[in-house]
């Protein structure tokens, strides 16, 4: 399936599927909600989304709150993680160096992982004297308003990027103009710089900066951003000292996954 295409429903299995609609119906910010809330987000019939509630509360992947009055995910949905990030041997290989570079710059690093249409935070260090606010692991996050959202998009194949762009302009029209000029901003500073700058679209008070992995594994596409208060010392040496750092870092993990194609 490409970076932003439908499913065929067709190939589907509907209940199966009607079960994952569910499950995504939960957020870091909507991670209580009742069947009503449910059902709305869904458009389930009654008796569909009773039986659907029950199987997935049986298996553990959601559970009901006598005290909230609603659902909430479930122990079982932790347990499914755990392997997906277990196989992820890149986290092992890049989280010393990502906390020695986060303690200093007195900032944050993350590693993003891409895949077709979204973005998740799968690794994150603190600096010890970081203000920034710290994300969980899992969360998703913006690829049009993002340093790390842009070079996600300029490392993907172009008809993938396209049909993102194509998807962005259905969702918000007149956006994808904006973004194009955004990316075209990102390929020129990965050519000439290694990284992409941030310009604040998400977070003013933050500056941030990304570099890509140069190969996809497995068609999964990873990216190492930094970010530092722009009230900082260090955001005043981003180009001299905070880049270099994050390049080398990128470049010391993929020279540890092994082989060109950083088959893991």
């Amino acid at each position: 399936m490409s970076t932003s295409e439908t499913p065929d429903e067709s190939k589907l299995v509907s209940a199966l599927a009607r079960g994952i609609n569910i499950l995504n119906c939960f957020s870091p910010v909507q991670y209580e909600l009742s069947a009503k809330e449910i059902g709305e987000k869904t458009g389930l019939p009654k008796p569909t989304l009773f039986r659907l509630l029950d199987t997935l509360s049986e298996y553990g992947l959601i559970r009901y709150s006598d005290r909230l009055s609603k659902f909430v995910p479930g122990a079982g949905l932790l347990n499914l993680s755990a392997p997906v990030l277990q196989r992820m041997t890149i986290r092992q290989i890049a989280r010393p160096l990502m906390q020695e570079l986060a303690n200093h710059i007195s900032g944050q690093v993350q590693l993003v992982m891409g895949s077709k249409s979204k973005m998740c935070y799968v690794e994150i260090a603190q600096g010890a004297n970081s203000k920034i606010y710290r994300p969980e692991v899992g969360v998703r996050m913006s690829i049009s308003k993002t340093s790390t959202g842009r070079a996600y998009i300029n490392s993907i194949p172009p008809e993938f990027r396209e049909r993102y762009l194509t998807d962005l302009e259905k969702k918000y029209p007149g956006q994808r103009a904006w973004f194009e000029e955004r990316l075209q901003d990102a390929a020129n500073d990965l050519e000439k710089l290694g990284f992409c700058r941030g310009h604040r679209d998400f977070h003013r008070e933050i500056d941030a900066i990304a570099v890509p992995l140069r190969k996809p594994i497995d068609n999964e596409y990873w990216m190492f951003a930094a970010s530092v208060p722009v009230y900082s010392e260090e955001s005043k040496h981003i180009d001299e000292d905070i880049a270099p750092r994050l390049i080398t870092l990128v470049r010391t993990v993929e020279s540890s996954l092994g082989n060109p194609n950083y088959s893991i």
